[in-house]
């Protein structure tokens, strides 16, 4: 089968009709999920269930699961984690611990129908990154994070959860949020090569990734890396990351144009999916008319990417969390 070249944020807690019947014609590579679609266990497995049945194939389905801020399953029927950043600053073997919550966090997925989470992230914390983002990260230089983001992707790995590393080729240094306006970092190539970049190089072989809406300027100062052909190619060529890529999501303010029009640009620079995340139905029409069907190329990477969502390893998940806490308890005495 033939995916469509789109992932989409459903409106609700259930499928609606035109979903049904929309997301039937078309065939989403997947599906992304969001508070507005959380209520309990079982009403997540059921819209897990009813979005693939629609999609006519065992779709993927995302949620941004990161934990502290960035976290859709919440309590009361699922744990709070605190901000990453933070568990590794208090957490004795910080890269033990991370593989540890990531884990758990696999089985809470897994246990509602979701296969892939949008993690790690692969970006370095700086003096001047953004709010929005500093705390996601898992440290301030490019070794730790390049072995705390490996951690992450083989927890979930283990878990039968796919990881999309985010944000290539590095969202670090962007000092305003990119949901609201558009980054420009001034940094010369070579600082970003020897720094920024290498945690992505590092783990160019994971199945998906999901790319920055910022300017660098020192290689394309014209157009974002989401719509730029010249970062497209560096992603690809000089960091070697051979995965599945998606756009982050289409409709944030860093991008410029209409829906279909960011669609059409990320598509034509040689992105493989558009992210769309906000379920409003007129534009996931816009989006699936722009992006179309995969390419050979992209739908070669999907089916890489599928062929990497295992039956997870059996573990005892009581024995992870009380290892876990020990980790975490001992670190923050």
């Amino acid at each position: 089968m033939q995916f469509g070249a789109a992932i989409f944020g459903p409106e609700g807690l259930r499928i609606t009709d035109w979903e049904r019947a929309y997301f039937r014609e078309y065939g989403p590579f997947g599906f992304i999920l969001f508070a507005r679609n959380i209520d309990t266990p079982d009403q997540v497995r059921r819209l897990c269930d009813d979005l693939r049945a629609a999609a006519g194939h065992d779709a993927v389905i995302l949620i941004d699961q990161e934990g502290g801020r960035v976290q859709r399953l919440r309590a009361p029927h699922w744990r709070q984690w605190l901000p990453p950043l933070e568990q590794m600053q208090i957490a004795t073997d910080p890269i033990r611990a991370l593989w540890l919550r990531y884990r758990l966090i696999a089985a809470e997925l897994r246990d509602v129908g979701i296969d892939t989470n949008c993690a790690p992230i692969a970006d370095i914390t700086a003096r001047l990154t953004h709010l929005f983002l500093r705390n996601r990260c898992y440290g301030d230089d490019a070794v730790t994070v390049m072995d705390a983001s490996r951690a992450v992707s083989d927890a979930h790995l283990a878990g039968g959860v796919l990881p999309v590393i985010k944000h290539i080729p590095g969202h670090g240094r962007a000092s305003v949020d990119s949901h609201k306006d558009l980054p420009r970092v001034t940094a010369a190539r070579s600082d970003l090569e020897a720094q920024d970049f290498v945690p992505f190089k590092a783990l160019s072989d994971l199945p998906m990734g999901m790319t920055a809406h910022i300017v660098f300027e020192d290689i394309d100062d014209s157009a974002p890396a989401t719509t730029s052909r010249v970062m497209m190619d560096l992603i690809r060529n000089d960091i070697g990351f051979n995965g599945l890529l998606m756009t982050d999501d289409i409709g944030m303010e860093a991008l410029s144009g209409d829906v279909a029009q960011r669609s059409r640009a990320s598509i034509a620079a040689g992105c493989d999916v558009i992210l769309h995340c906000c379920g409003d139905a007129a534009e996931i029409v816009q989006v699936g008319q722009a992006a179309g069907q995969m390419s050979d190329a992209a739908q070669s990477r999907a089916d890489a990417a599928l062929m990497m969502r295992k039956t997870p390893m059996p573990v005892d998940i009581s024995a992870l969390s009380e290892e876990f806490d020990h980790l975490l308890g001992a670190g923050a005495e």
